[in-house]
């Protein structure tokens, strides 16, 4: 088939954030023409060479009809034929709503399987089916069930994590975060605060270890690509957004487990499985399944898996070439999130920031970021489309200023 005839208009939400850009980036280099739209305006994939136009649109967060109702004007303003929902919000907007955009190719699993495998509870235990090794865990439905919780009663440090990362329901959603308790008295502090829509809780048995990821795209029940990295650095430092990572080698079993889990939801597109290895026992606990692009996608396009464009041919029925090697090593910083991890090293204490008693020390922290490695790569600044990180800088100072 001609080239001309493979080129797609593709609209890509949510243009604030990395991966975004990583999507941008990738599809305009393959030729699509990239439209980005955000709820902010100037975002930081907007300013790409390879995004077409930039456009603001209402927040799937907090009004996800009248973010389908702008998606749909877009649609028909700049001949849109394929929209890519980057995040969960606006992919909980969206996918039930596809009846709204007919002849509009929308590369993500049913809405039904995507709720499902954004529930962390029905994914742990989908885990134990198939063999994944999960933290004990205790499961408070709501918040009548944490007010009877005897908090003495269970064993610290804990993780608190809402079921979902975004809450369901109609109206106004809600974005959930992880908290972290080394005691019965933080621990009821926390529930005391907590808002209702995050229930279902899970209080977790936390897990010492490295982070990694097996990210895979699966089309048509064939596996497409893969990949795999280990977490170096995190934003918050105790676990959260990955700030420096690179690309490992790919462990065979851990594959396998994670394939046998994403059956388990008949699922289909791009997915990350997420775990951390005990550091006592080598054994790999699952954190969770993100359904859609992940923060650090362009570690793994630096590394030779270019997921954004292997979707599109898949999903267009151009069958690619399944990529199962990829370069091991490539380092990947996010320069502005390793600056956040490094003052929070430098703000507060062990304790305060839930790390270890053995974490690196301050010092180290700060040597650990001042020294380089021959195959760190930038995410966000590259030569010849470098007007994001001026974004992204004005942004953080002015955050840092408020």
């Amino acid at each position: 088939m001609a080239e001309e005839l493979q080129r797609r208009q593709v609209l890509v939400t949510d243009g604030e954030q990395r991966a975004t850009l990583a999507v941008v980036r990738s599809l305009g280099a393959a030729g699509h023409v990239v439209h980005v739209c955000a709820p902010i305006p100037r975002s930081l994939a907007g300013a790409s060479r390879f995004a077409r136009s930039e456009h603001v649109v209402a927040s799937a967060l907090s009004d996800a009809a009248q973010f389908v109702d702008d998606i749909r004007s877009l649609v028909t303003t700049c001949g849109i034929d394929t929209i890519i929902p980057m995040t969960e919000p606006a992919l909980l907007a969206l996918l039930p709503e596809r009846e709204k955009f007919p002849g509009v190719l929308i590369p993500f699993a049913d809405a039904g399987i995507f709720s499902a495998i954004s529930d962390k509870e029905s994914v742990l235990q989908a885990a134990a089916k198939v063999g994944i090794a999960i933290p004990a865990q205790t499961v408070l439905a709501d918040a009548d069930a944490a007010k009877l919780l005897d908090t003495s009663a269970l064993q610290y440090p804990l993780v608190i994590k809402p079921a979902r990362s975004v809450s369901g329901g109609a109206g106004e959603r809600l974005k959930l975060s992880v908290q972290h308790a080394a005691s019965s008295a933080e621990l009821r502090a926390i529930l005391d605060e907590m808002d209702p829509r995050a229930y279902p809780l899970l209080l977790q048995q936390r897990i010492i270890g490295a982070g990694v990821g097996i990210f895979a795209l699966i089309w048509n029940g064939e596996l497409i690509a893969q990949f795999a990295h280990r977490r170096i650095r995190e934003k918050p430092p105790s676990g959260g957004i990955s700030v420096y990572r690179s690309s490992t080698p790919m462990d065979p079993e851990l594959l396998r487990l994670s394939l046998a889990l994403l059956a388990e939801f008949s699922w289909q597109g791009v997915a990350m499985v997420e775990y951390k290895i005990d550091a006592r026992s080598g054994t790999p606990y699952l954190m969770e399944i993100n359904g859609r692009f992940w923060g650090s996608l362009q570690l793994a396009i630096d590394a030779g898996v270019d997921f954004p464009r292997l979707l599109i041919d898949a999903a267009t029925g151009h069958r690619p070439s399944p990529v199962t090697g990829y370069r091991t090593d490539v380092r990947s910083r996010w320069f502005w999130g390793d600056v956040d991890h490094l003052l929070a090293r430098l703000r507060k204490s062990n304790r305060q920031l839930s790390l270890p008693d053995d974490a690196p020390s301050r010092l180290r922290a700060v040597s650990d970021f001042l020294a380089g490695h021959p195959d760190d790569v930038s995410e966000i600044r590259r030569p010849g489309d470098a007007k994001q990180f001026l974004r992204e800088s004005v942004q953080w100072f002015r955050q840092l200023g408020r």
